[in-house]
């Protein structure tokens, strides 16, 4: 079986920004050419698949500006530096639709674009929400929390107005879970 490992000879900071840091590394390929390879550095995020009693899926809507559009998603945010992945999602939550709960439990993690960056993003259930008040967004987010069926999803990821992986993954979750009985 070939070796498939790349060997960094250099490594520059090309930017140090708020939420990602980009790098250009020169690097040693298996058939010993040299390759560029630019890389965003990313501290991680979480995502929740929340539902309600009523089984509907907790969900935001937010403009994107990467996209130029606004898109429906599961309640998600990046980690701070040192952050327990557990606490980041429970905060999360509380943020950005007002609801707490009383458990909530890792569903796995992946990576979301490991051809260029290294964000790994922690995927949390929950069923078992509380509501606490208002949403309590940072100063520069903006989004509408709303309520979803699994069914209305589903919709939803065909019309891309979901139309990114963590909550098309949630979906699925949620499809797979329903099929099982659960």
């Amino acid at each position: 079986m070939e070796n498939l490992t790349e060997k960094t000879i250099t490594k520059e900071q090309i930017y140090n920004g708020k939420i990602i840091d980009l790098y250009v590394e020169e690097v040693e390929l298996p058939n010993k050419k040299i390759g560029k390879r630019e890389i965003v550095k990313h501290p991680g995020a979480v995502a929740i698949l929340a539902v309600t009693d009523e089984g509907k899926i907790l969900m935001v809507e937010q403009f994107r500006k990467p996209l130029e559009k606004t898109i429906i998603e599961i309640p998600a945010g990046k980690l701070e530096k040192g952050e327990d992945p557990l606490e980041c999602a429970k905060r999360e939550l509380l943020e950005e639709t007002g609801y707490s709960c009383e458990k909530m439990e890792p569903i796995g993690s992946f990576y979301t674009s490991p051809g260029f960056a290294d964000e790994l993003i922690h995927l949390f259930f929950t069923d078992s929400l509380i509501k606490k008040g208002a949403q309590m967004t940072d100063e520069d987010e903006f989004l509408n929390a709303m309520e979803i069926s699994v069914d209305e999803a589903r919709q939803m990821v065909k019309d891309e107005r979901i139309h990114d992986a963590k909550t098309a993954y949630g979906v699925m979750y949620m499809e797979l879970a329903r099929a099982a009985g659960r």
